[in-house]
């Protein structure tokens, strides 16, 4: 007899519990900052910063009080350059599919984190490239 190839309803009931689970502790993990604290860390208005987030400059996570976090590391020039590139690699916009990328270990980066990757000088066009390989 071969195995269903899809989740049963329980198994995928967990499966976005454990999901709803994760994303509120990232959100209240102690790298996630308000949009107010992000803009001033960056020397402009929560406007601009809001826009930023909207736009797709940088990730912009809203919580389920609509409150919008955001990862501070993300503001580090290595980073703060790639984002609108690495969005564009991965072929969307999605602000938790970014990160998820940039917080995930990758084959094509020796096992490092996109995120970490970078911080060590890894060049960009190797964390695209593996951006590219994720979205396929």
């Amino acid at each position: 007899m071969t195995r269903d190839l899809y989740a049963s309803a329980a198994e995928t009931a967990a499966l976005l519990r454990e999901g709803q689970a994760y994303r509120r502790e990232r959100l209240q993990a102690a790298d996630m900052i308000t949009v107010v604290e992000a803009a001033s860390l960056m020397g402009v208005d929560a406007l601009t910063m809001a826009a930023w987030t909207s736009g797709g400059r940088c990730i912009g996570i809203a919580g389920p009080d609509a409150a919008m976090k955001v990862p501070r590391w993300q503001f580090e020039t290595f980073v703060w350059s790639s984002i609108e590139r690495i969005s564009q690699s991965l072929g969307t916009r999605d602000p938790w599919q970014i990160l998820d990328f940039l917080e995930t270990s990758a084959p094509a980066l020796g096992g490092l984190t996109p995120r970490v990757a970078l911080e060590r000088g890894t060049g960009i066009e190797r964390v695209l490239a593996a951006a590219i390989d994720d979205a396929h």
